[in-house]
C-alpha cells in the first residue's frame, strides 16, 4: 500500500502562484510513477501532471503547460506542484496519485493509478 496526503492547497487569487505538496509513506516512493490529477465542481476528474520514477521526464495537459511545474523529491518522498499564473478555471480539487504497479512509466490515464490522496481545494478568485 502508497499512502498519500496532500497540502497547501488554498485561496489565491488569479495570477497568483501555489505550492502543492504529496508525502507519500508505505512503500518505496522511488519506485512508482506519480501524477496529479483535479476534479471540478460538477466536471469528471482530469489530468494535470505526471512524472517518471527518476523525475526524469515530466508530462502535462495542454491546458497547464507553460504555468505548472511537476517535480518530486524521492530523498524525501515527496511530489510537488508548482501552479504559477493561476486562472478561475484552475478551481479544483487536486488529488495525487501513485501508479497501480510499481517500475510502470507515468500516464495521463486516471485508471492506471491505484492509490490517491485525499485531495486538496485549490480556489482561484478572479
Amino acid at each position: 500500500q502508497v499512502q498519500l496526503v496532500e497540502t497547501g492547497g488554498g485561496l489565491v487569487q488569479a495570477g497568483g502562484s501555489l505550492r502543492l505538496s504529496c508525502a507519500a509513506s508505505g512503500r518505496t516512493f522511488s519506485n512508482y510513477a506519480m501524477g496529479w490529477f483535479r476534479q471540478a465542481p460538477g466536471k469528471e476528474r482530469e489530468f494535470v501532471a505526471a512524472i517518471e520514477r527518476s523525475g526524469g521526464s515530466t508530462y502535462y495537459a495542454a491546458s497547464v503547460k507553460g504555468r505548472f511545474t511537476i517535480s518530486r523529491d524521492n530523498a524525501k518522498n515527496t511530489l510537488y506542484l508548482q501552479m504559477n499564473s493561476l486562472k478561475s478555471d484552475d478551481t479544483a480539487v487536486y488529488y495525487c496519485a501513485a501508479r497501480r504497479s510499481p517500475y510502470s512509466g507515468a500516464t495521463s490515464s486516471a485508471g492506471l493509478y491505484g492509490y490517491w490522496g485525499q485531495g486538496t481545494q485549490v480556489t482561484v478568485s478572479s
